[in-house]
C-alpha cells in the first residue's frame, strides 16, 4: 500500500524510562488513515510503551505526539478517546452483565428530561453495528454472545465514539478461524471507511494478511518501518531478533526427543470422567515425565479436560486415580495438595497479581498453602525469590519491582515460578506462550522442556499446532469436546495434525 497524505498520528523522538532504563529510545511512529499497521518486536522490544504513550496512559520523558498535525498530551486513556484514539485490549473490557445496546454507549447514554433514553441508546448502538455490517440485538445481554461478538461491540463501542485511530490488543489470541475471518472483514469494512487500525498480534500469517505496513521495535529503539509485502517473514524474524537471529533455527527444531514410555509409571489415569455442559465420558493416561500436548481448535475442550484432570473443576462422574489411588477433588487446594498444578491462559484475571512485587507473587502460593499464620520469613522469600529469578531468567531481575511493568513472556516465568515453588509433579500449562514474541517462545518452550527431562510431567496446551508439534511427546487431539485421535509427533506433520483437529477424515 502506497502512503498518502499526512499521517493522522505522528509519534516523532519518544523517550521514556523505567528505574532508569530507556523503554522507548528515540523512537518515531507514525499511522495513516484507511491504512491497517502492525508493531512488531520481541516482549520488552517497547510495544506496550509506545501504545500506552499515545493512548494517554503513561507521559513521555520527551518527544511528540501529533494528531492530524496538532500537538497533543493526554493526560489519561478518557481523553485520547475523545480525541478519536480508542483500544480494544486483548482481554476485553466489556460487562457481559449488561446489554449490548449499555455497553456501546457506556459513558455516553443519550439523555431525555435528565433520564437514560433507551430508545435512541438501542438506536444509536444499531447503528454503530451497522456501520461493521453485523446484526446484533441492541437489547440482548451481552454474556449470551460468543467471545468474538463481544470483541465486535468492543469495536462498535470504539465506532460511537467516533473513532481515528483504532488500536486492537491481540484481537485474535481466543478466536478459532471463522470468528477470525469475521473480524477481518470487520477491519477491512473500518478501513475503507478511513479509520487508522493498529493491529497488534504475534501470528505472522494473520499480520501479512491484514496489514498493510509494519513497524519493528527492538531494545526500545526503532528498527524500521516498512510496506508488508515488501518484507520477507524471515526478514522480520530476524529484525525482531537482531543479533539473535540464530534462534530462528531453533523454532524449527524438535525440542522434546521422543519418549520411551516401556517401564513408564502412569502417573494419573482417568476413567469415564465428565462434567455437564463441558466435557462428556473421556479416558486419559499421562505418563511420568511426559510432555503431553493437547490440540483442537478453541472449544474443543482441550482447556475443560486440563481442569478436570488437575482437580481445578470438579468432575461429576467418572474415575480419577493417582499413583493408583482414587481420588474425587472438591477443592483446587486438595489437588494442590498432592502435586497437581495449573496454569490458566489468562494471566491477566488468574494469573500473576499486578500490584504485588515479584517476591510477593513468587511467594503467593507456598504462602497460601501454610497458611498465613505460619508467613514465610523475609529472608525466606528473599531467598526462593532470588533462585527462582535467576534460574528461569526472569528480567528485569529486581525481586521489589512490580509485576505489572514486566514483559507478556516475563509474566509466565514468573508464574511459572510460583507454581515451581510448590515443587509439583504435574502441571497444566493453558496457553503458556500466548500473546509472548518468538524469541520469549524460544525460552518459555526450553524452560519447559528442561522441566520435564528434570523429571516434572506437563500437560501442554497451545493453539498453535506447530508449538504442540515441536514440544510434545505425545498428542491428544480434541475436537467437539472428546479426544478424537493420539498422534506421534515424531511422525506426524502439520497438515496431518490440522485435518485431524478441523474434521473428522473419512479413512480414520
Amino acid at each position: 500500500m502506497a502512503v498518502d497524505g499526512d499521517p493522522v498520528l505522528e509519534v516523532t523522538a519518544a523517550e521514556l524510562r523505567f528505574a532508569g532504563e530507556f523503554a522507548l529510545d528515540a523512537v518515531n511512529f507514525r499511522m495513516f488513515a484507511g491504512e491497517v499497521h502492525s508493531l512488531m518486536g520481541e516482549n520488552g522490544a517497547g510495544k506496550s510503551t509506545l501504545i500506552r504513550a499515545f493512548t494517554g496512559a503513561l507521559r513521555l520523558e520527551s518527544g511528540k505526539i501529533r494528531l492530524f498535525g496538532q500537538l497533543v498530551d493526554f493526560p489519561n486513556p478518557a481523553a485520547a478517546q475523545r480525541a478519536g484514539i480508542s483500544t480494544v485490549y486483548q482481554e476485553i473490557d466489556v460487562l457481559p452483565n449488561l446489554t449490548v445496546a449499555e455497553n456501546i454507549m457506556l459513558g455516553r447514554e443519550p439523555r431525555r428530561w435528565g433520564f437514560i433514553d433507551w430508545k435512541q441508546m438501542r438506536t444509536s448502538a444499531a447503528e454503530a453495528l451497522s456501520i461493521l455490517g453485523v446484526e446484533i440485538d441492541p437489547a440482548s445481554r451481552l454474556s449470551s454472545h460468543r467471545l468474538a461478538t463481544q470483541q465486535i461491540v468492543a469495536i462498535a463501542r470504539a465506532i460511537s465514539a467516533d473513532v481515528k485511530v483504532l488500536v486492537l490488543d491481540e484481537p485474535t489470541s481466543s478466536l478459532d478461524q471463522d470468528e477470525v475471518a469475521e473480524l477481518f472483514r470487520v477491519i477491512r469494512e473500518l478501513k475503507a471507511r478511513g479509520v487508522a487500525i493498529l493491529f497488534v498480534s504475534h501470528f505472522l500469517e494473520q499480520v501479512y494478511e491484514i496489514c498493510d505496513r509494519i513497524t519493528v521495535l527492538r531494545n526500545g529503539k526503532l528498527v524500521g518501518e516498512y510496506l508488508t509485502p515488501q518484507l520477507l517473514r524471515i526478514d522480520l524474524v530476524q529484525k525482531m531478533l537482531g543479533s539473535d537471529a540464530d534462534r530462528i533455527d531453533i523454532l524449527n527444531a524438535k525440542q522434546s526427543p521422543p519418549m520411551n514410555r516401556d517401564g513408564k509409571t502412569v502417573i494419573l489415569r482417568a476413567r469415564g470422567i465428565a462434567k455437564r455442559a463441558q466435557l462428556p465420558a473421556t479416558d486419559v493416561e499421562v505418563f511420568e515425565g511426559e510432555l503431553l500436548g493437547f490440540a483442537g481448535l478453541l472449544g474443543s475442550g482441550r482447556t475443560e479436560l486440563a481442569r478436570l484432570l488437575v482437580g481445578v473443576d470438579a468432575i461429576e462422574a467418572g474415575e480419577l486415580t493417582i499413583d493408583g489411588v482414587r481420588r474425587r477433588f472438591r477443592k483446587p487446594r486438595q489437588a494442590l495438595n498432592i502435586g497437581l498444578a495449573y496454569s490458566s491462559e489468562n494471566r491477566r484475571s488468574e494469573g500473576i497479581i499486578p500490584e504485588l512485587t515479584l517476591r510477593e507473587n513468587i511467594n503467593l502460593a507456598l504462602q497460601a498453602e501454610r497458611g498465613w499464620l505460619r508467613r514465610i520469613p523475609q529472608r525466606r522469600q528473599e531467598e526462593l525469590t532470588a533462585s527462582w529469578i535467576e534460574a528461569l531468567d526472569i528480567r528485569p531481575t529486581n525481586p521489589e519491582g512490580s509485576a505489572r511493568h514486566l514483559s507478556g513472556g516475563n509474566q509466565q516465568k514468573l508464574i511459572l515460578a510460583r507454581l515451581l515453588a510448590l515443587a509439583p509433579r504435574l502441571i497444566a500449562l493453558d496457553e503458556p506462550t500466548r500473546g509472548i514474541d518468538i524469541g520469549a517462545k524460544v525460552e518459555i518452550q526450553h524452560l519447559i522442556t528442561d522441566l520435564v527431562n528434570a523429571g516434572l510431567t506437563v500437560i501442554f496446551i497451545s493453539a498453535e499446532l506447530e508449538e504442540v508439534l515441536r514440544v510434545s511427546h505425545r498428542i491428544l487431539v480434541l475436537r467437539d469436546r472428546q479426544i478424537v485421535a493420539t498422534v506421534d509427533p515424531n511422525v506426524a506433520t502439520i497438515e496431518r495434525l490440522l485435518s485431524l483437529v478441523a474434521k473428522v477424515e473419512d479413512d480414520e
